[in-house]
């Protein structure tokens, strides 16, 4: 009795459903969608093929960080004065300038920084830079990609049509297209509580906690009449998406923004403006 042939994998049986020889992009993806509820594709297969033929497309003006959000170090500065910024900020990697924010003169990565430790009088930030990689705003991210994999760089300085510095983008940003957001040290684990104190009187909060659970926590007394998270209290009180390191005060609590993308916060910082205090409702 002949054995039954082996089962084939989900790219062999992908294959076969594209031997109709789809005619434009749409009826491609209805293929793989397709394929995916026939149990041919699993979902996160089906997001990263959907990711790959989105970011052919993408250019760096779609996910860079804009200017105005970008984290420097002047290089004007001495090390014991920005290294604070740096260690908050919480980068591997920095663009340094010189004289003005339009005048990049290289990138500063944050390791080097140890060896200022080591030798603070020898120490010398412009034998720490590395080069610079500008890119325009109308670079293909498919083909930013590949520059990135053969030149070994993570990060790119995105100029406008005017030669001004328009914002920058990293490896990260363009991975995460494809494969979803990728979590760092710096991020919450899934596990990991929503409210965090990294020292007294200042704590790391998911925007998504809910105010009662906040208010629990911080024995505070927001309204949750208008909203049910945090964030959306922040949201509130800014009347639109704020950008990174931008803060407000609300009762007697100052809110920075940590982590923001272009649709939702995600981390903010809250520090305790006075002590044994109790917040009044919003």
């Amino acid at each position: 009795m002949d054995e039954p042939p082996p089962k084939s994998g989900w790219l062999e049986r992908l294959g076969a459903m594209l031997i109709r020889k789809p005619e434009d992009r749409e009826q491609l993806i209805t293929l793989l969608h397709s394929a995916f509820e026939r149990n041919l594709l699993d979902s996160d297969a089906l997001s990263m093929i959907e990711g790959v033929m989105q970011v052919s497309e993408m250019q760096a003006r779609d996910i860079m960080v804009p200017r105005s959000q970008m984290d420097v170090v002047d290089i004007s500065k001495k090390p014991e004065q920005f290294i604070p910024f740096v260690i908050e900020a919480a980068h591997s990697r920095f663009p340094v300038t010189e004289g003005s924010e339009d005048e990049i003169i290289g990138i500063l990565l944050a390791k080097d920084l140890l060896r200022y430790y080591a030798d603070p009088e020898e120490f010398n930030i412009r034998d720490m830079l590395r080069p610079a990689v500008f890119i325009p705003e109308s670079k293909r991210l498919n083909i930013l990609l590949k520059e990135f994999r053969s030149n070994r760089n993570h990060m790119a300085i995105v100029v406008n049509e005017y030669g001004g510095m328009a914002g920058l983008v990293t490896i990260e940003d363009v991975l995460e297209q494809i494969v979803g957001e990728i979590e760092d040290e710096y991020d919450f684990d899934d596990e990991e509580d929503n409210i965090v104190m990294e020292s007294d009187g200042l704590y790391r909060v998911k925007a998504t906690t809910e105010i009662d659970n906040f208010n629990e926590v911080l024995s505070t007394n927001f309204s949750n009449e208008d909203c049910d998270t945090i964030g959306g209290l922040v949201l509130n009180k800014f009347g639109r998406l704020p950008d990174r390191s931008e803060s407000v005060e609300i009762g007697h609590f100052k809110f920075t923004v940590q982590r923001v993308d272009s649709r939702r916060l995600h981390v903010l910082k809250v520090e305790k403006l006075v002590a044994e205090a109790e917040t009044p409702a919003e």
